[in-house]
Formats: structure tokens, sequence, C-alpha cells
């Protein structure tokens, strides 16, 4: 695993990866990170910023945001969008708390509490507030897990509008200018075990793709981005689900991806099934992740005795599948399955690309593991050092990996074949939101703050 030799599958990969940023033309544009995990959806930071910070050191402005949201901050141009559910009324259960990722069932009753669901406008430069609106104001059909927030979802913008999810409380759209366009009720359904909902919307084409999985009637709805007037709809055989849907375009087509116990791929155009593969359950929480003509799938696994017990598996999914693409029994690769491995360490973060290889974060301990994408096999499995739980999701630049825990420790790691921590940048506050990049810098959100990390 040591030679300089780059495999031949990898090289087509890293290839397909360059030709899908040059086709996609402004979108893959440095001052840009337009959804969740940025424009191609994939983690990958196509500009350089700093590799060291805290607190006070590259830091170019910090500012206090008021509320509660895991939403991850979204760029376009000289400004910077982020959502919060901020109350109105007191109560000693609002805010996300001080949570180690240790598990546990908490929920919160808090359907008695008012907030405004708010979408806030930041000027990139200086962190200066834009506007800031209302999009909601009234209480919550559903309580929520204690580690949750009710503003989980990253929104999402074309430069033309600002695309606002808050899970079952609505979908709004307001312009540049902060003014409102159009709000969507796609109503309120159960979630499991009142955990609440995280699922972002994804962007393109004009239209917006919702996964809207719960307890009760599953489905999955594309929006008209310019109008709010839904264009198809599809029912789904899933319970709750809460990673997010991505857009795969390989060389054969443009595919909408979306995960559960089964994850299947959707035309975006229509809604019509292409393919499914059956996970062996599990739980889907980490969003799949496509470089050029590989896709990744996987979902947690569970030992809880629920009827999700199993999963675990991570799939390499080749283009232009059709019907049931599950390999047979005692098999792991078909024409359109490349590898299936087991264990593979897939939890809550979504995995990375860095160099040929995958990088997958352990929810509890702060073990990765690193996967050659040519092969499936293991390249190494090991514990950061002093890491906490992982939730929020990795990014990479050219040859390294960015894993956040959830005390706001960045733990910088070198791309290779063994794992090598570079370095350490602390921000002492819990984090789960998954920072953006986009200008030269990282826009880092904590419970109570947003840090724009750039070289003065």
């Amino acid at each position: 695993m040591g030679s300089n030799m780059i495999p031949a599958t990898k090289l087509v990969i890293g290839c397909l990866t360059i030709l899908t940023a040059a086709t996609l033309g402004n979108h893959a544009a440095a001052d840009r990170w337009s959804q969740f995990r940025g424009d191609q959806m994939d983690g990958i930071a196509r500009t350089q910023h700093p590799q060291r910070w805290s607190e006070t050191d590259n830091v170019r402005w910090s500012v206090e945001v008021p509320g509660e949201g895991w939403s991850c901050p979204v760029v376009w141009g000289n400004q910077v969008f982020l959502t919060a559910a901020v109350p109105v009324t007191e109560s000693a259960s609002t805010g996300p708390e001080k949570y180690s990722g240790g598990g546990g069932s908490r929920r919160d009753d808090l359907t008695g509490v008012t907030y405004r669901w708010q979408v806030i406008c930041l000027d990139a430069t200086t962190g200066k507030e834009i506007w800031r609106q209302t999009a909601r104001e009234g209480r919550p059909t559903m309580g929520r897990h204690s580690s949750n927030t009710y503003a989980t979802e990253t929104p999402a913008t074309d430069g033309r509008h600002v695309y606002a999810y808050f899970g079952m409380t609505g979908l709004y759209c307001f312009d540049m200018a902060g003014n409102k366009v159009w709000e969507k009720d796609l109503g309120s359904y159960p979630m499991r075990a009142g955990w609440g909902t995280s699922s972002s919307p994804v962007l393109f084409d004009d239209k917006l793709f919702l996964q809207v999985d719960n307890e009760q009637q599953s489905f999955l709805v594309a929006i008209d981005a310019q109008t709010g007037d839904e264009v198809w709809r599809v029912d789904r055989q899933e319970k709750s689900q809460y990673s997010s849907p991505i857009l795969w375009s390989n060389s054969r087509r443009d595919e909408l991806i979306v995960g559960g116990m089964h994850y299947r791929s959707y035309d975006p155009q229509t809604g019509t099934l292409l393919w499914e593969l059956d996970m062996e359950k599990g739980r889907s929480s980490a969003t799949p992740l496509a470089v050029g003509d590989r896709l990744y799938v996987g979902t947690e696994y569970r030992n809880r005795g629920g009827a999700d017990d199993g999963g675990g598996f991570l799939f390499a999914i080749k283009p232009g599948g059709s019907g049931d693409i599950t390999p047979p029994a005692g098999r792991s690769q078909t024409e359109h399955v490349a590898w299936k491995i087991e264990r593979s360490g897939i939890q809550m973060a979504s995995p990375a690309y860095c160099n040929g290889n995958l990088y997958l974060l352990e929810r509890r301990s702060g073990v990765i593991h690193c996967v050659d994408t040519e092969t499936g096999s293991t390249v190494y499995r090991s514990r950061v050092p002093r890491a906490r739980a992982f939730w929020s999701s990795p990014w990479t630049d050219s040859d390294r990996v960015y894993c956040v825990d959830t005390s706001g420790a960045t733990y910088v790691l070198a791309s290779g074949d063994e794992l090598n921590v570079l370095g350490t940048n602390e921000i002492d506050e819990m984090t789960w939101s998954t920072p953006a990049i986009a200008d030269a810098a990282v826009y880092f959100r904590t419970a109570s703050k947003l840090y724009c990390i750039a070289t003065p």
C-alpha cells in the first residue's frame, strides 16, 4: 500500500472528478458552497484555506448566533446564509445540550414553546448582518431528541434565492435581499422515537428534492425552485431516515440517490425508480458520496433489538444499473457493484474522498477507517488520540482530511496509508455542524457562534 504508483481505476476516478468539476462550470466557483457538503455535494474544498486556527488565530470574524441550529452555513459570493430556531418563550430544555454522542433516547417535548424559525444573511467579508427574516413563528408540531435542533437541515441557494427547509415546519424561499417569495407546507408526520428531522434539500436543475421519510407516510418530492409548485412526488417504503439525498452526475446520466434500508436511484426529471439496493437494514444517517463514476453508499450498523438491526455495509456502485442491483448471497461484486464491505465504520458522519481513499468516521470512539476506493480493502483503522465523538462530516482538500469532533476540535490528517495527524485546531464549544468552505475561508458553526477562518 506504500507504493507511489497510481492504480488505473483511481486515476480514472480522479480524472472523472476533474471532468465533472469542469462540466459544472460556474457551479465549481471558489466563492460558493451552495448546499450541504458544497456545490457538488462531495465535501471537497476547491479553494485553499488555513490549516491552523483557534478561537483567535486566523479568525477574520466571529458572530453570536442566537437560538439553536445544527444546519450548515452556505455561501454565495459575499453572502453567507444560515438558519436558526430561536425560542421566544423560555424553557429549560431549549437549545442543544452538551452531548457526548454516547447514544440514548432522551426526547424534549417543546411543543409548548414558541419559536421563530429564521433565515440569516451575513456579509462574508465582515460578518455584519445584512438581513434576518422570520420564516414562521409558532410552536413545533413535535418534540425532538435532546441532541437535535429545530433547524438541523442545511439551506441551499442558487444565487437568485435561498431555500430554507425546517423539516416538518415547512419549506421557505427568500430572494437574496431577504424578501419572502413563496412557502410550502409539506405536512407534519411523526418521527422515530420523537427524535426529530435532519434531511437537507438538494438543489439541481431548478428543482429542490426533499426526502421526507417518517413513521407514517414517507415520500420523495421535487419542488419547482422558482414557484414552489410540486413537480412530482413518489411514495417510499421506508420509515424515518436522517441522511440527505444527493445528485450523482455520472458518465451515463443524472441520478437522484436517496438513502434508507434500501438505497434507491431516481430519475430527477420524473421521479421514476431506476434501481434499488438492499442494504440489509441498518440506519441511514450518513449522506452518500459520489466521485466521478463511483457512488459510495452505506448504513450504520445497528444492534439494539429493533426492526433495523443489521447494516454496516458499504457499497461502491457503478453507473448504468436498473432494477434490483443487490448482489446475490455470497457475492460482493456484480456488473453494477464494484465491491461491498461489512462493518465499514460508516455511522453519522458522511464519508470523505482524498487521493484514492475514503475516510469514514465512527461516532463515539474517535476511530477513522481508511478504505481503498479501487478494491474496498481497509488501508488502516486507527483511533485519533484525544478525539471525541464525530458527528460533523469531514471535508478534504488536495491532500488533507479535516475531521471535527463534538468538542469543536478539528483534526488535520495527511492523506496516505497510515494515520498521520498533522495538527489539531481547537475551538472549545460543542460542534455538530459541518463547515462550509469558500473563497479561501472556512465558515465554522458552533452551538452559539459562527467563525470565519481565513488568513488575515
